[in-house]
């Protein structure tokens, strides 16, 4: 599960401008490669919260008292304390981790 619990930090921290944007040469687009890769991270950490609550899932009648499970509550836990997307991808690229082009450029 935790497959993006690397050595982020869950909190937000202050990024040095130009040292982001040295590979780019342009902020903005640097700013849109982080946030197209938190996107992607997004998704891929909301499918699998969904298939594995669907393990817990119970079909009952609308009449009948639904009943909390505390396996499904510890395992949305853990995902609230997963590093947001953001922060998992600003990391991945201030590694060098990330692939992207740009107008025909390719870098890594």
């Amino acid at each position: 599960m935790p497959k993006y619990k690397k050595n982020v930090p869950t909190n937000t921290i202050s990024r040095d401008m130009v040292s982001l944007s040295k590979d780019t040469e342009n902020i903005y687009e640097t700013v849109m490669i982080i946030a197209k890769r938190a996107n992607q991270i997004a998704q891929e950490t909301k499918q699998e919260l969904e298939a594995k609550l669907q393990e817990f899932a119970v079909y009952t009648d609308e009449n009948q008292e639904v009943f909390e499970n505390e396996e499904q509550i510890e395992l949305s836990r853990q995902y609230e304390r997963l590093p947001k997307p953001t922060l998992v991808a600003a990391k991945e690229y201030e590694d060098g981790e990330l692939y992207y082009n740009i107008a025909g450029r390719n870098k890594k």
